[in-house]
């Protein structure tokens, strides 16, 4: 759930101890840990929303979101931005198509999870790839996120049209609309790929909600962020999610060893759930 650093908009300074209360606020909340190098960042993010709603410093504003849940949930999002892009990390997709998808095709339907969907390019990159393997039969993609605003952004499923080079050029053509006229420079992905892919807030760090199972579930450059022990507890909750000889994709900069008894490493990120399990 990495962010990208910005420029400090005009606002009072945040001061060690403010830095505190929302660090601790967002572990509490989301089980994210925030550095000592992240405090440019928290002010950078938030003080737009002290400036434009008249807060004369973060404790006052502090103080406010323990009253109003809407605002909680801005402050959150704005702590959480994901960077994220169509078809990261190719070689996963490759995998999913070349050696996931293929066994089932006889058995239907076919359930995934991008359990940190940012603002939508993983899961439809997902869904392309299902489409491109499984056309009309049953499948379906379920995306997550904790931040309900860039869930707004992957639910619209409109991008610069610079953001699809990244998509092969075959399905580029086959699930990608680019925009004409006054709509130049944007592209929005195909309605009826939309319509099988759902979007829903959930948070990791809590118990899950009912969803039921899975045969493949991405949680990738997540982990990254969580302490040792909320890492183990994501991942445990999100394992007993995926049915027996289900797999479970992380980052190349991720890895589950010691993690779990009932995810067997296939290749660097890639694991799969004991069928015993």
């Amino acid at each position: 759930m990495g962010a990208r650093q910005s420029a400090v908009p005009c606002g009072p300074p945040l001061s060690e101890r403010e830095f505190q209360l929302f660090r601790d606020l967002l572990f509490r909340i989301a089980g994210i840990h925030l550095s000592d190098a992240k405090r440019a960042l928290v002010a950078a993010r938030l003080a737009r929303r002290l400036r434009d709603h008249g807060w004369d410093s973060y404790t006052a504003y502090f103080q406010h979101l323990q009253q109003h849940h809407a605002e909680l949930q801005t402050a959150v999002d704005l702590l959480t931005t994901n960077e994220t892009y169509f078809f990261r990390e190719p070689q996963h997709f490759d995998f999913l198509r070349d050696t996931i998808l293929p066994p089932l095709r006889e058995r239907g339907p076919v359930r995934v999870w991008s359990a940190a969907c940012s603002s939508g390019e993983e899961p439809y990159s997902i869904a392309m790839t299902l489409a491109q393997v499984l056309g009309q039969q049953p499948w379906e993609v379920l995306a997550s996120d904790l931040s309900t605003r860039v869930l707004e952004q992957a639910r619209a499923a409109s991008y610069r049209s610079a953001a699809f080079d990244a998509i092969p050029r075959e399905l580029r053509q086959q699930y990608c609309l680019r925009g004409v006229g006054c709509h130049e420079g944007t592209s929005i992905i195909d309605p009826a790929l939309c319509e099988r892919v759902s979007f829903r807030q959930i948070n990791l760090n809590a118990q899950l909600p009912a969803l039921g199972e899975f045969d493949v579930i991405f949680l990738r450059n997540v982990l990254i962020y969580f302490p040792q022990e909320t890492k183990v507890e994501v991942v445990r909750r999100l394992q007993a999610r995926l049915r027996p000889g289900g797999w479970f994709i992380v980052s190349h900069s991720e890895s589950l060893n010691r993690f779990s008894t009932q995810l067997e490493l296939v290749r660097p990120s890639i694991y799969r759930k004991l069928a015993a399990a």
